[in-house]
């Protein structure tokens, strides 16, 4: 069984910055990908960014240059540095992690979601 329990949320003020956290516990062979999605009020959840292992990361355009992703691998903790917030930014942020199994079979899991609100 795997865990993701994600940490970081908050409210913050439109240009401010937050930073998310996303541990991986349990019975984990190898990571293949992690990264965050969103779910803003009234809209569907949106990929926020991916890092895959091997493959590079990747970010909405929405984000890019002001949201970086991380992963510290020793740690099977998965990073999202959040600059400049906007308005439009405000959602429940959730984790997502692809782990392989031994056999190499990719399993995917979800965290429970942090809220973050940007407001004045």
């Amino acid at each position: 069984q795997v865990h993701l329990v994600e940490s970081g949320g908050g409210l913050v003020q439109p240009g401010g910055s937050l930073r998310l956290s996303c541990a991986a516990s349990g019975s984990i062979f190898s990571i293949y990908v992690m990264g965050w999605y969103r779910h803003p009020p009234g809209k569907q959840r949106e990929l926020v960014a991916a890092d895959t292992s091997g493959g590079g990361t990747n970010y909405a355009d929405s984000v890019k240059g002001r949201f970086t992703i991380s992963r510290d691998n020793a740690k099977n903790t998965l990073y999202l540095q959040m600059n400049s917030l906007k308005p439009e930014d405000t959602a429940v942020y959730y984790c997502n992690a692809g782990l392989r199994s031994s056999d190499a079979t990719v399993y995917y899991y979800w965290g429970q979601g942090t809220q973050v609100t940007v407001s004045s």
